[in-house]
C-alpha cells in the first residue's frame, strides 16, 4: 500500500525538503503553504498523515489538529515545533496528536515516527475494511481473508450454498471448517432453521448412534424417555457432522441410508422417519487414504464428497493475517476494555515467520493473550507467548571490542543486509530506519549489495 502523507508548512524550505525526503522514501506526499490551504486537501480525502507546523499565520496546527481529530479520527497528525513552543506540542499530544518533533528537524528521528504513525494508520483502515465487510455480505457469516485461496473458497461457497448437495470440507485442525460450515447455511434457503451440530469424536459408538438417530423409551438401560435425533431436528435445514473421519462402520452404514433414501429409524424403533435434511461434514483425515485401510466407506465418501472445499492452513495462507489480526484485535479490545492500536512491527515480523500449527484457532489466542499481557498502546513482541516471539529468530551479531560507534553500527548495517539476503527494505523495517537513510550508509561505507537486491530478497 503507497501511503499519502501531506506536509503543512508556511517556509517553504522545510515544505519543500520534507516533501524531496519521503518522496524519496516512495510515499506519495502533497504539501500545503497554509493551515487553511491543508484543510481543504484533508476535506477532499486520501491523506493519511498529516505533518503540520504548529505556529503558522492564520489556521494554526493546533487548529489543523482539533479539525483532523474531530472529523477524520484515523488519520495521524505529527506536530513540528520551536524549542520556544514544546509546551504547547505537549499539549497538542494531549489532544490526539501522534507525536512531535522540534525544530531543526533529525530526518532519521522523523522518518522512523512517520513509519510508526503509518502502521498505525494501515491497522485503522484494516479495522475499517473488515467493519464495510462485516456489514455487508462480502464477509460470508464470519468469514475473513484476502488470500487468492480464501477468495477462491468464498465464491465456492456462493455457489455451493443455493444447492441441495452435500458438502465435505477438509482441513488441518482449526483452520475453520465450521466458519465454511456455517457460511454454506446462512447463504442457503435454509438459513430460516438453526443448523445442527454434531461433534462426532466427541462421542462414544452407542451415544453417537442415539445422538444422531434418537431413541425409543426402554431401547436400552437408562432410555427413560423418547428422544428424537440430530437428524430429526435437523428435518427443513442443515446438519453438520464435524469429524466425519472419526465415526465407526456400523454409524457410517445408517448415514449412508439417510443419504441414499432420506430416511431412518430411531434406536430401539420400527417407525421409518423421512427427513428433508442437507448434509455437511468436515473432517483432518485423508478419507481417502482412511479408505485403502478400510476404515471409512467408500460408497459414503461419495455420497458425501459431491462438492469439497479444502481449507488450506494458515501458514500457506498469511496474506489473511493482517485481516485476521485486526479482527481479533477489535474482539478483545471490546471483550477487555482496552484501546490497542496495532501490533509493532518486531511482533508482527515474527507472527509473519511462525507457522502456526494449531492455524486460526491459534491466532486467536495468541491475539486474546497479547491483548490482556500488553501494557502499551501497541502489541510487541514481549507480549506475544514464547513459542511464537521465538520465531522471531536468536541470531546475534558480535561486535568487537575497542571499534568506534560508526564502526559497529556498519557491522550491524551489513549482519543484518546478510541475513534478510539483502533486501534493503526489510534491513530498514528491522533497524527502524528509513530505506533512504539505509542506502546513504550503505553508499558511505561502501557495501556492495546487488542493483535488484529488494526483489531478489522478497522472492525468497
Amino acid at each position: 500500500m503507497k501511503f499519502t502523507i501531506l506536509i503543512i508548512d508556511d517556509e517553504k524550505n522545510i515544505r519543500e525538503g520534507l516533501a524531496a525526503n519521503f518522496e524519496l522514501e516512495e510515499y506519495n506526499v502533497k504539501t500545503a503553504a497554509s493551515g487553511e490551504e491543508g484543510l481543504k486537501l484533508i476535506e477532499r480525502g486520501d491523506i493519511d498523515l498529516v505533518i503540520t507546523d504548529l505556529r503558522m499565520n492564520g489556521i494554526s496546527g493546533e487548529e489543523v489538529l482539533r479539525k483532523v481529530t474531530a472529523e477524520t479520527p484515523g488519520i495521524p497528525v505529527i506536530i513540528l515545533t520551536g524549542h520556544g513552543s514544546i509546551d504547547s506540542a505537549v499539549d497538542a499530544m494531549r489532544h490526539g496528536a501522534y507525536d512531535f518533533l522540534t525544530k531543526p528537524l533529525n530526518l532519521d528521528q522523523l522518518d522512523m515516527i512517520v513509519k510508526r504513525a503509518l502502521e498505525s494508520r494501515e491497522m485503522s483502515l484494516q479495522h475499517q475494511q473488515l467493519k464495510k465487510e462485516i456489514e455487508g455480505e462480502n464477509v460470508l457469516s464470519g468469514m475473513i481473508g484476502k488470500s487468492q485461496a480464501m477468495l477462491k473458497i468464498m465464491e465456492t461457497i456462493k455457489k455451493a450454498a443455493s444447492s441441495k448437495a452435500n458438502v465435505l470440507i477438509t482441513g488441518e485442525s482449526g483452520v475453520g471448517k465450521e466458519v465454511v460450515a456455517r457460511a454454506i447455511h446462512e447463504l442457503s434457503p435454509r438459513k430460516n432453521k438453526t443448523m445442527i451440530n454434531v461433534h462426532c469424536a466427541a462421542l462414544s459408538e452407542t451415544l453417537l448412534e442415539s445422538e444422531l438417530f434418537g431413541h425409543e423409551k426402554g431401547a436400552f438401560t437408562g432410555a427413560d424417555h423418547l428422544q428424537k435425533g440430530r437428524f430429526e431436528l435437523a428435518h427443513g435445514s442443515t446438519i453438520f457432522l464435524d469429524e466425519i473421519g472419526e465415526i465407526n462402520q456400523n454409524v457410517q452404514i445408517k448415514i449412508l441410508r439417510v443419504l441414499a433414501e432420506r430416511k431412518f429409524e430411531r434406536v430401539g424403533g420400527e417407525q421409518t422417519i423421512d427427513v428433508d435434511v442437507r448434509v455437511i461434514a468436515a473432517t483432518n483425515r485423508n478419507l481417502e487414504e482412511e479408505i485403502k485401510k478400510g476404515n471409512f466407506r467408500e460408497d459414503l465418501y461419495f455420497r458425501l464428497n459431491v462438492i469439497h472445499i479444502h481449507v488450506p492452513p494458515l501458514r500457506e495462507r498469511k496474506d489473511d493475517l493482517p485481516l485476521l489480526m485486526a479482527s481479533f484485535l477489535e474482539e478483545f479490545n471490546r471483550e477487555n476494555s482496552r484501546s490497542i492500536k496495532g501490533v509493532d512491527s518486531r511482533a508482527k515480523s515474527a507472527m509473519f515467520k511462525y507457522d502456526w500449527p494449531g492455524n486460526i484457532r491459534e491466532l486467536r489466542n495468541c491475539m486474546e493473550s497479547a491483548v490482556v499481557m500488553c501494557s502499551g498502546d501497541e502489541i510487541g513482541l514481549d507480549d506475544l507467548p514464547p513459542s511464537i516471539s521465538r520465531s522471531a529468530g536468536t541470531e546475534s551479531i558480535v561486535i568487537p571490542l575497542g571499534i568506534t560507534l560508526d564502526e559497529a553500527d556498519k557491522v550491524i548495517v551489513q549482519q543484518n543486509l546478510a541475513a534478510n539476503r539483502n533486501n534493503k527494505s526489510k534491513t530498514a523495517e528491522i533497524l527502524g530506519i528509513g530505506r533512504k537513510t539505509l542506502q546513504r550508509k550503505i553508499v558511505d561505507w561502501g557495501i556492495e549489495t546487488p542493483e535488484n537486491a529488494d526483489e531478489l530478497g522478497d522472492n525468497v
